[in-house]
């Protein structure tokens, strides 16, 4: 006993202390939102647009990248001859619209919080059910990481319970296949009113790389309306944390500094 409780005090404490504190140091090969300089694309040129694997810049004439299908692999970057596309180290992604995740050179908006009657009810208790619809598990495995002690999501309030019955909204991964669809649906339908869904990672914003597959279909919002996308593959659990907290109310801070490029 004796052992265990040097083991504890040897430990200390290991939770982060965002939102309250400084985020955690982020590794080097971290890629968040990104920065565009259409001014820098030469006329006629898609090099960027022919090496995205989901389609996620558009064709259309001017520069644009939709972080709902972004997968971050940064081949735009390499394939750029100009430098127009880069990207930071800012983790916070998180929006309310899907429109709002396709960036034009302009600043990305942030997520903002739920209506006040909605944050009176979930503010200091949400529980959430957890629907793999479908996801190679890396999403998933970074939504589960937030229950460790280095993160400690129960301190918000915050927890995932087993059954729809016990939950206040559905948080989806993965593209939706056809083989999760109905299921999903009967999930969410199991929810008691009023409810909220969150999409975390391009899979189930958009269907991510298996985007036009037959079997699967493009992500939660094809099948039932989504509050809050969190993009990325898979996002960062900081990524995830920020859009939850925003969500809730509990991250005001509207602003967006980007500070460095890391590519």
């Amino acid at each position: 006993m004796l052992k265990a409780l040097l083991a504890r005090a040897h430990q200390g404490h290991r939770t982060t202390a965002y939102p309250d504190g400084e985020p955690p140091a982020l590794p080097e090969r971290f890629r968040g939102a990104p920065t565009l300089d259409p001014s820098r694309c030469p006329e006629g040129c898609r090099s960027c647009a022919d090496v995205c694997p989901t389609d996620a810049i558009g064709g259309d004439g001017s520069l644009s990248l939709d972080l709902g299908r972004c997968l971050f692999c940064t081949e735009c970057v390499t394939a750029c001859p100009e430098g127009a596309i880069a990207f930071t180290n800012d983790y916070r992604l998180a929006t309310r619209r899907r429109e709002e995740l396709v960036a034009r050179g302009q600043e990305l908006a942030l997520a903002d919080a739920l209506e006040r009657n909605l944050r009176r009810l979930f503010g200091r208790s949400l529980k959430l059910r957890v629907v793999s619809a479908g996801d190679c598990n890396a999403c998933s495995a970074d939504v589960n990481v937030l229950g460790t002690i280095g993160w400690d999501l129960g301190r918000f309030g915050i927890n995932y319970v087993a059954s729809p019955r016990h939950a206040d909204g559905l948080l989806i991964t993965g593209p939706v296949t056809e083989n999760m669809r109905l299921a999903l649906q009967k999930t969410y339908d199991a929810v008691a009113p009023p409810k909220i869904v969150i999409a975390v990672g391009a899979c189930a914003i958009s269907g991510g790389p298996y985007a036009g597959h037959p079997e699967q279909h493009g992500g939660a919002a094809s099948v039932v309306p989504v509050d809050l996308f969190i993009p990325g593959c898979p996002p960062h659990p900081l990524t995830i944390l920020d859009g939850l907290l925003r969500l809730l109310g509990r991250i005001e801070d509207g602003s967006r500094a980007v500070s460095s490029r890391t590519a």
